[in-house]
């Protein structure tokens, strides 16, 4: 469907969006692990949730969206063979829990946005464990393509 150059550009917008996507994922948990200690109310706390809005919304919303519009316009490419690909399939379920990921911490951060947060510290730092491995398993699937 696309020349070979559109293809590329395609990918590469792709990969920087998954890249931009994952820097939010792997940080905002992090804001939050510092933010769980924070006094409800404190400058400390308000310049938090000002950091955590701007990464949502500025970087992690566009570019999970460039993601799906990126990787979707790779699946059309492909055709409809593309969905006899178990990696694929693999891939795009492992992409799901990058999104479920992705829509706890809104919930989150609305949460401290509120100062309602009823998580500890300890809880955000394995919660950022998560779209770790979940990427890792996303990158061998989409480079080794394992079956």
């Amino acid at each position: 469907m696309f020349s070979q150059t559109a293809y590329f550009w395609i990918k590469a917008l792709h990969i920087v969006s998954v890249i931009a996507w994952m820097a939010g994922l792997l940080y905002l948990p992090r804001l939050f692990v510092y933010h769980a200690d924070a006094a409800p109310g404190s400058g400390l706390s308000e310049t938090f949730k000002v950091m955590e809005r701007r990464l949502m919304k500025a970087i992690m919303r566009p570019a999970m969206a460039a993601v799906f519009v990126f990787g979707g316009l790779l699946i059309v490419d492909w055709g409809p063979t593309a969905w006899s690909e178990g990696w694929l399939i693999a891939k795009l379920a492992t992409v799901t829990g990058l999104v479920a990921a992705h829509a706890g911490m809104e919930r989150w951060r609305r949460a401290f946005e509120r100062d309602e947060n009823r998580h500890s510290a300890k809880f955000y730092r394995v919660a950022n464990e998560i779209p770790t491995v979940l990427m890792i398993a996303i990158v061998v699937l989409a480079v080794v393509k394992p079956f």
